[in-house]
């Protein structure tokens, strides 16, 4: 067997649908961690900067913020360690190694395994589907914020009352962000088109697009990983009943 007959059959033995969802997990789960951690802590700096005077106001937010940083860490580790296992049972279950290299023998303990990576595969969807519903709602809020924003600008330009648009607000406390009691808790009319105009909004906003976008990158990947291990175990189920143990 020549070098170009083994390298063809060495690119056939890769399991192309669970490298592509590793692929894109890592690069979803880059996004996640990293622009959702950098967009918390801008976050911490807003909302200290522009909606609440009062430490105490701001504590369980911050504590909040530094908590999921955590979390975020753990997540990253866990997805990282969790693609290499389910890359390897795309390897050991492929179509393509059974041709390649002939007997193939499906023991108990090997269905036994796909059949766990489906069902926690299956678990970790649904729970990060929850993640990504929930990555969503930085994102509204800042739409809304750029939004109202723009809805100021205009009426500047329109009206020359100041009150004209004095009456416009984002509150914070209605996002959950701050408790009810936090003072001032909203900015109004200028004083919030003079906020959407700083860097530290705009960084925050494109921080948490690109979290959501990973987040949906991260999803992909899971759905792919879920066709790619429930195809893995038909096949070692259909061995089975064949007899090629």
């Amino acid at each position: 067997m020549g070098c170009y007959d083994c390298c063809i059959r060495c690119i056939g033995a890769v399991p192309y649908p669970s490298l592509v969802a590793t692929l894109l997990c890592y690069a979803g789960m880059a996004l996640f961690c990293g622009c959702g951690h950098e967009a918390l802590t801008q976050t911490e700096v807003l909302v200290e900067t522009y909606f609440a005077r009062n430490v105490q106001d701001f504590a369980v937010m911050a504590s909040f913020i530094k908590y999921f940083q955590y979390v975020i860490y753990g997540l990253a580790s866990f997805f990282f360690l969790y693609g290499i296992l389910l890359l390897a049972e795309g390897f050991y279950t492929t179509s393509a190694v059974k041709q390649t290299f002939g007997e193939f023998r499906s023991t108990q303990c090997g269905r036994c395994l796909s059949l766990t990576f489906i069902i926690v595969t299956y678990i970790l969807a649904f729970i990060w589907l929850a993640v990504f519903a929930f990555t969503a709602i930085p994102v509204y809020f800042l739409f809304n914020m750029e939004q109202t924003c723009h809805n100021i600008n205009i009426l500047a330009e329109t009206t020359p009352s100041i009150n004209q648009h004095g009456w416009i607000c984002m509150d914070a406390r209605q996002y959950g962000l701050l408790p009810w009691n936090a003072m001032p808790g909203k900015a109004c009319g200028m004083t919030l088109a003079s906020i959407c105009k700083t860097s530290e909004f705009y960084v925050t906003y494109d921080l948490y697009i690109a979290a959501f976008a990973g987040a949906g990158i991260t999803l992909l990947a899971l759905f792919l990983y879920m066709v790619a291990t429930t195809y893995n175990y038909a096949v070692l189920r259909f061995l089975g009943r064949k007899g090629i143990r």
